[in-house]
């Protein structure tokens, strides 16, 4: 009886614990790498576990999370039984501080109005019934001078009073409901805030013995991401182009990262990386268009399942290349895949979607410098800058702000994904360059010759250099390419310049001196039969 009795409590102990709500505890977000999409976070926690099974609850992580992407590192007397995910719905969803504050004012603000509305109705309503009711004694009975002017005093007053009333009101109304205008842009704004929501880890856990155990958490999240941006900086044409690298980070994880090791990467772990496989491609007689297509998506989706993942490879480390360049402390790690950026300045970013400026590295580049023109296009001489061996430099696409000459000139675009072994940085407009293309009335006009007609275009190029010390320019222009038969062109003057007939370009490497000018003229013509029209032709 004794042992039945022992069993029953022990049954009846082991069901307590299990009915037991989950104790929660607290993450503290240590680091985070950032991905050109997504993010990795990573947590520190400390926990009491007592012998035996438990279920825990890890509160303050980002509100979306890849579930198989987590990782938990537990002492070596504990063991995780499951892991799951969950959002914490006891917080106000999506709904910062700065969200509620002003969301309770945009509700006051709300009834103060209702009440000038009522105010304003109640008094119109007022004045309807005082017009209804101007009648003075019966149909039979008179009314003395007296009696009529101290009752039409009492409605001229009254009715004044009433309508300066309801003036006033309409227009608090009208204050009002701007401020609420103002406030419902303002909750749109602080709406991106994603700072009162989070989730939550709910773990399994079985230890040995009663413990307190440190837990590391981590795992991917795609709420958050970076992309690059620059400054390109030139004094002149004879300094280094000096270029800051920076990144614009977002996130909306829910969480605010305060103070955190941050790390930004050139990979994209959501991108799939499974290497693709060729199975054999066998041929076949074709049949109806119809069955054809059907038959030809049956067999792409058949080669899909063949394909078989490619093993696992982990991203070895091949070199560490520690920088401080220009007082910056940012570590560059470099391995097979990805380039990697440590940050060794703790960084605060808000869970609001909004861009956050962080500076990667500043350093200069020897750079050859010339200007660009196609006067055709743009009127205008474009400041280019060369740039060799900038494959070491793991920059990504992005915008740049340039700035020359200590002022700010405009804005231009990278693209480091060339082919070629220069890569070529637009620095902007430069207005001392005067660079204008005009047609040549007299030497422009139309012949007819037997059965056809033949036009022939003359244009000069005008260029002039205002600054101070000379330029190399690479001007461009173009005649056009025959593309039948009966067209006939003919490149009358190239006015010097270097001819690619395949193409119909025009080139000229120019140097002018500072303060000089120079005309170019080109010619051609174009004859063709006289009973046809060519459309683009100028």
């Amino acid at each position: 009886m004794k042992s039945i009795i022992l069993i029953l409590l022990t049954s009846f102990s082991t069901f307590c614990s299990y009915a037991q709500s989950p104790r929660i505890f607290n993450s503290q977000l240590e680091s985070v790498t950032v991905y050109s999409l997504g993010a990795e976070l990573n947590h520190k926690a400390k926990v009491s576990l007592p012998a035996g099974t438990s279920e825990i609850v890890l509160a303050n992580v980002a509100n979306t999370v890849d579930e198989s992407s987590i990782q938990i590192s537990v002492p070596s007397n504990v063991t995780i039984l499951s892991t799951s995910f969950s959002r914490d719905f006891l917080k106000n969803e999506n709904k910062s501080p700065a969200y509620i504050k002003v969301e309770d004012s945009l509700q006051f603000i709300k009834r103060e109005l209702n009440k000038l509305e009522n105010k304003r109705v109640v008094e119109e309503n007022l004045l309807v019934l005082l017009d209804k009711n101007q009648a003075i004694g019966g149909s039979n009975t008179g009314v003395n001078v007296a009696e009529l002017m101290k009752v039409a005093d009492y409605y001229k007053n009254k009715q004044l009073e009433l309508r300066n009333n309801i003036f006033n009101l309409k227009e608090a109304e009208a204050l009002q409901q701007k401020r609420i205008a103002r406030m419902q842009r303002q909750l749109q704004e602080l709406s991106l805030d994603k700072s009162g929501t989070s989730g939550q880890i709910i773990l399994q856990l079985m230890a040995s013995t009663a413990t307190n155990a440190d837990l590391s958490v981590s795992y991917l999240t795609p709420s958050a991401a970076w992309i690059a941006f620059y400054d390109l900086r030139a004094e002149n044409t004879t300094t280094p182009l000096k270029i800051v690298y920076k990144a614009n980070v977002t996130q909306s994880t829910g969480l605010d990262w305060k103070k955190v090791r941050l790390s930004l990467s050139t990979g994209n772990p959501s991108q799939n990386g499974t290497a693709p496989l060729l199975s054999a491609w066998f041929l076949q007689f074709g049949e109806p268009e119809y069955a054809y297509r059907n038959k030809k998506l049956v067999y792409q989706n058949r080669i899909q399942s063949m394909a078989m993942p490619a093993p696992e490879v982990k991203e070895e480390v091949l070199s560490l290349m520690a920088k401080k360049s220009n007082g910056l402390a940012v570590q560059q790690n470099e391995n097979m895949l990805n380039a990697i950026f440590d940050i060794e300045i703790p960084y605060d970013i808000a869970s609001n979607s909004k861009p956050h400026s962080v500076i990667l590295k500043e350093f200069s580049q020897p750079a050859a410098f010339k200007y660009y023109s196609v006067p055709k296009m743009d009127g205008d001489a474009f400041l280019m800058a060369e740039i060799t061996n900038y494959d070491k430099l793991n920059l990504l696409p992005g915008e740049a702000n340039i700035i020359f000459e200590n002022s700010y000139v405009g804005k231009s675009f990278i693209n480091p994904n060339a082919t070629t072994d220069t890569l070529n940085l637009s620095m902007g407009r430069d207005k001392k360059i005067t660079i204008k293309r005009e047609k040549i009335a007299e030497q422009t006009g139309v012949k007819f010759i037997g059965n056809s007609k033949k036009q022939t275009f003359t244009y000069e190029i005008r260029l002039r250099n205002g600054k101070k010390e000379a330029v190399d320019l690479l001007l461009k222009d173009q005649y056009p390419v025959s593309t039948d038969k009966d067209m006939e062109v003919e490149l009358l003057n190239a006015g010097g310049a270097s001819v690619n007939k395949e193409t119909g370009v025009l080139t000229w490497k120019l140097k002018l001196k500072p303060g000089a000018t120079e005309n170019i003229r080109i010619s051609y013509s174009v004859k063709y039969p006289k009973d046809k029209n060519i459309l683009n032709l100028q």
